[in-house]
């Protein structure tokens, strides 16, 4: 009896150790983590959807959709090639208000209809005269059937 009963005190003993140890954190930089502290953590490599493609197949996308888009207005695809999709549409239309000769070629490199870009360019002056920026939008649009990819629809403003 007499040695269960020292055995139950050193437990406790040493769970004792465990309640008083004190409640700070074991790195400073949880503390300097924080939101209000004022350090903010860079994020490197943030500043495109991959869209699960290598690079040339991804940028070859985004030329087959912009020029779909401006070629009917509005397309219906999933959500993140929507959002990724808005970038170069807005800078096609923006090179299609700027005009020049030097725009107009940026923009038959981009876009695969030569006579598309010549429609753009006498169009969009005059339609997007007031705007500055902002030349599309994204809506969403439900669950795709087959893999339940989430869809949007782009459409210009």
């Amino acid at each position: 009896m007499r040695g269960s009963a020292m055995l139950v005190l050193v437990a406790l003993g040493s769970a004792a150790a465990f309640l008083a140890a004190p409640a700070l954190p074991l790195h400073s930089r949880a503390l300097s983590a924080s939101p209000t502290s004022g350090v903010s953590m860079i994020s490197h490599g943030k500043g495109f959807r991959k869209l699960n493609k290598p690079a040339d197949q991804r940028k070859a996308l985004l030329r087959a959709l912009t020029t779909e888009l401006i070629r009917n207005g509005k397309i219906q695809t999933t959500l993140a090639r929507c959002k990724e999709l808005r970038k170069p549409a807005d800078h096609m239309i923006t090179l299609a208000k700027d005009g020049s000769l030097h725009a107009r070629r940026q923009a038959m490199g981009y876009i695969y209809d030569k006579q598309l870009v010549h429609g753009l360019f006498e169009q969009a002056p005059d339609r997007y005269a007031e705007r500055q920026g902002g030349y599309t939008r994204v809506l969403k649009d439900g669950f795709r059937r087959g893999d339940n990819a989430e869809m949007g629809i782009i459409e210009l403003v």
